[in-house]
């Protein structure tokens, strides 16, 4: 009988492809445990330092641990530690976390958070839009980073840089960062102390903390204030909070406008004197200029009641007068006021009402007098004609009626009608109502009203 002879290499191999199979799967099951496991977002690099406990559990509270660890989103936090909540819970008079309520915490949490990665040597001194939702649909609560001195909205110092994870970057702070009011945010920012000093002279620092209103505001930088106060030749402290009052209030509307819906025309301000206006210029590229002298330099500074534009100079209400001059479209009427010597009583207290022609209204009634222009008419001729078209009063177009009106010509009356639109003497309409100015409103007419 012939004995089966053992073949060693054969067995050998099969052995070694055996087991660099199943190595080869323990291999893969190692890898599908390590993605899921091993990950290293916001969320974990937090949960991994004790110093960050509170806001871990902050973050688990109103469920925004799951948002931060987020694989596909990048994010900039602004940690605060745990000592910073600590002051936090002592500031608000609260026990803990729990004494919060989650909309608030919610609020206060995301107002930590950019979203996007920035390391500490690509964030430079500005604002920056926050996650925090601000009081109007798409515009988040800013803060103001100054990287000069590593501080938040002269609140918070950035006591550790970049603290990376998957998903983006941590920085530490060593206080709470809260939503900022429109007052709030005039306080923070180096540039408006002149503001702020002024708003508190004013009284009306309480009013720009209001939450239940929402503002516009244009805030001069303190250059700005610097040369107003020099122009007047005096100092803040020379100021009274009389004379401060209107001049803040005729920078703020009571309206949610961002740089977006920003057009031009004229609009109401909070002054309550005759709620005077601010023209608003748009160039060919956009730039924003109010009153043809100041220029909108920063925008969109989002406060939790209202939004914040910078300007670079301080405006003040002009005068009928200075709204003629400022305007193209009454180019001939102020040049009619000159030759006539009337600008310095148009420029008085008044108040007046003033029905102002525009240059097509003076255009049309050169053609129907054959004159070339106002250079034709005499001074005489001008008076009778301009002093037509004022009336004595502040007379915005809601309080118009139908009737006869006074002019300071005092042979000529107008016929006021309000059936369909507002009609002088039959033909001559407004187009244009209620452009106020701190001496009187101005009524635009497409018509010149002939003695």
């Amino acid at each position: 009988m012939k004995t089966k002879r053992f073949n060693f290499w054969a067995v050998l191999m099969v052995l070694f492809f055996s087991l660099s199979f199943v190595s080869c799967s323990e291999d893969d099951d190692d890898d599908d445990n390590v993605g899921e496991m091993m990950t290293n977002t916001i969320t974990d690099v937090a949960a991994s330092d004790a110093n960050f406990s509170i806001l871990v559990d902050a973050l688990k509270k109103v469920g925004l641990d799951d948002d931060l660890a987020d694989a596909n989103s990048m994010f900039t936090v602004f940690a605060p530690t745990n000592a910073a909540f600590a002051d936090l819970l002592e500031e608000l008079g609260v026990d803990g976390l729990d004494d919060i309520s989650n909309d608030v915490l919610t609020s206060i949490l995301l107002y930590h958070v950019l979203p996007v990665s920035k390391m500490a040597n690509q964030i430079e001194t500005g604002y920056y839009s926050s996650l925090s939702t601000g009081p109007a649909d798409g515009y988040s609560l800013s803060f103001y980073v100054d990287m000069t001195m590593a501080k938040i909205n002269n609140r918070s110092m950035i006591v550790q840089t970049d603290v990376k994870a998957d998903n983006g970057v941590i920085h530490a702070i060593d206080k709470v960062m809260l939503p900022m009011s429109i007052t709030d945010h005039a306080v923070a920012n180096p540039a408006f102390t002149s503001l702020a000093a002024a708003v508190a002279k004013a009284g009306l620092a309480d009013a720009l903390d209001d939450e239940t209103a929402t503002y516009t505001v244009f805030a001069p930088v303190n250059d700005a204030f610097i040369a107003f106060l020099s122009d007047l030749g005096v100092g803040l402290d020379d100021l009274a909070a009389d004379d401060l009052s209107p001049i803040i209030q005729y920078h703020a509307m009571n309206a949610f406008v961002p740089a977006a819906d920003v057009a031009a025309g004229y609009f109401p301000t909070l002054s309550t004197a005759f709620e005077q206006n601010i023209k608003v210029s748009i160039d060919t590229e956009g730039g924003v200029m109010l009153n043809n002298n100041s220029n909108v330099v920063a925008t969109d500074v989002v406060a939790t009641n209202g939004i914040i534009h910078a300007i670079d100079k301080v405006i003040t209400p002009p005068t009928i007068v200075d709204i003629a001059m400022a305007n193209s479209d009454f180019s001939i009427l102020v040049e009619a006021v000159v030759k006539a010597e009337l600008v310095d009583v148009l420029s008085g207290d008044g108040p007046f009402t003033v029905f102002a022609p525009t240059n097509a209204a003076f255009e049309a009634l050169f053609a129907t007098l054959e004159v070339s222009g106002i250079a034709d008419l005499s001074k005489d001729d001008l008076i009778s004609i301009l002093l037509a078209h004022v009336v004595s009063g502040n007379a915005v177009s809601s309080g118009l009626s139908n009737g006869s009106v006074n002019t300071l010509n005092s042979e000529k009356t107008l016929e006021i009608s309000i059936d369909s639109g507002v009609t002088i003497d039959g033909t001559i309409n407004v187009i244009l109502a209620d452009v106020q100015g701190k001496n009187g409103v101005i009524h635009v007419i497409d018509k010149v009203i002939v003695p």
